[in-house]
């Protein structure tokens, strides 16, 4: 286990799991850079220790940014953690393709340019590691979340090919993979759902799912589980490729696996049936 403190850039701090991580490993002692757009919901950290800055991962010149001021102040960046990212829930067909590229604005292209903004500094230290908060989504299905399942599907990708390409230049790439985590995202998941879908052809699954999504939103863990995990993938020598935490996520990944495509499906069909009053 290291203990050598690091500089962090942390993304998608101004709320949810990415505030929880700035907060762990501040108590760490580690020189940690908090990175959101609302810069206003980032105050409390600020006052803890953390170094608050504006970031719009839609937005090169922000991403930029960020990046040379993070290497201005401090002269490098030992870790980056890309967690800014959102879901967007509805039905496929609902779904226009103006809000699909915006998904993967953030999601996915956002993560890319960040990790590619800072890879020139870590090849130079021969030494860094990219952690990437992907999802359980991004290894199984789900219903009312087709185009949030693809972009964490495309981070999986994404983060298996950096991985060997940046092994000889001793930067490590990570997975966090959490299930369900309190967080904003339950409450947007269901606003976005009722937005598109709510009084179409869907509608009666889209009362299932939502009734659903409260359910899991009730039982779901606290961050600060998925911010252990982000620990111990700093701390570790030799971290693991992905490490999954969170309400449900270890059971249903198994699920998954275990059960035929057909019998998943139906498993998933039987959430998102209207439920009785």
């Amino acid at each position: 286990m290291s203990t050598t403190r690091k500089v962090i850039l942390v993304t998608g701090a101004s709320a949810g799991i990415g505030k929880e991580f700035v907060k762990v490993l501040l108590a760490d002692g580690h020189t940690v850079y908090g990175a959101a757009r609302r810069v206003e919901n980032m105050m409390d950290i600020q006052q803890l220790g953390a170094k608050v800055l504006p970031l719009d991962v839609t937005n090169d010149e922000s991403m930029v940014q960020t990046v040379q001021t993070v290497l201005t102040e401090q002269g490098r960046i030992d870790v980056l953690i890309n967690s800014a990212g959102f879901g967007l829930n509805a039905a496929f067909e609902d779904v226009s393709m103006a809000d699909a590229r915006y998904q993967f604005e953030v999601n996915v292209f956002g993560l890319a340019r960040l990790s590619q903004l800072v890879l020139p500094a870590m090849r130079q230290q021969q030494a860094g590691k990219i952690i990437n908060i992907s999802s359980i989504a991004g290894r199984m299905p789900s219903p009312f979340a087709a185009w949030y399942h693809a972009s964490k599907h495309a981070v999986e990708a994404i983060s298996d090919s950096m991985r060997i390409e940046l092994q000889p230049f001793g930067i490590q790439v990570v997975l966090i993979e959490p299930g369900s985590v309190k967080s904003e995202w339950g409450g947007i998941a269901i606003d976005n759902a009722l937005k598109h879908s709510g009084n179409g052809p869907y509608q009666d699954m889209v009362r299932g799912y939502v009734a659903t999504v409260r359910d899991m939103d009730a039982r779901a863990s606290e961050p600060a589980v998925i911010a252990r995990l982000v620990k111990k993938a700093i701390d570790s020598r030799r971290p693991r490729i992905r490490y999954v935490g969170g309400f449900m996520a270890k059971p249903l990944l198994l699920i998954h696996k275990l059960l035929p495509a057909r019998l998943f499906d139906a498993l998933l069909a039987s959430q998102i049936k209207p439920k009785k009053p």
